[in-house]
């Protein structure tokens, strides 16, 4: 797997250091939870090196990898798990891998989950990202074959707060055969797709 830096645990001189460590080799680097605060904190020439993303809050420096065959679909209950979503969006587009976005078709609309079922059923891997009761993990691994990740979010109020309750319920999902990351590990979930597609063969 490539080089990742988890950015939300460090200080700013700490990122600081680290960003100037890898500007000086060349390989591709992948920060993740990186906030738009921490990016303002860097010098302007680090900044030019980096593509940063807000939505996903992540930043690619020394460009992606090379293009691997596969394509997930990343399939996001509500627009408040965009942000997970996005993550793990990213880091497949970084990964080299084919992405496609979906969302906002949580059970609440379900006749909007039926409407891109054909473009779900197309991806190599799927990965479903829900807050709430995540509920939308079960549905998809009753209805695609390809493999499903859950990616529960901390989306959520009362006892759904924090995102235990869509854990739980990924976890206790009756769909076989469903793989479960931690709450709003949308950079995991992406990881797992890419190793999945690892074993895949590239065409001849």
């Amino acid at each position: 797997m490539p080089e990742a830096v988890l950015s939300s645990a460090k200080t700013d001189q700490q990122l600081a250091s680290i960003v100037d460590d890898l500007l000086a080799q060349p390989d591709p680097v992948l920060f993740t939870r990186l906030a738009a605060e921490q990016f303002d904190t860097l010098d302007g020439y680090a900044q030019a090196k980096m593509a940063y993303d807000p939505v996903s809050q992540t930043a690619i420096m020394h460009g992606s990898l090379p293009t691997r065959p596969g394509r997930v679909a990343v399939v996001a209950a509500g627009t408040s798990d965009h942000q997970v979503a996005a993550e793990a969006a990213r880091t497949l587009q970084f990964s080299g891998v084919a992405a496609d976005m979906i969302v906002d078709v949580g059970v609440a609309g379900i006749w909007r989950l039926q409407a891109r079922l054909d473009d779900i059923r197309a991806a190599d891997i799927v990965l479903a990202v829900a807050g709430m009761d995540a509920a939308i993990v079960s549905v998809l691994g009753g209805l695609v074959g390809a493999p499903v990740i859950a990616v529960p979010t901390s989306v959520g109020y009362g006892v759904a707060t924090g995102g235990t309750t869509a854990l739980n319920s990924a976890l206790a999902s009756c769909a076989q055969g469903v793989t479960v990351v931690n709450i709003d590990n949308g950079f995991g979930a992406a990881c797992a797709a890419v190793r999945m597609l690892s074993l895949m063969k590239a065409p001849q």
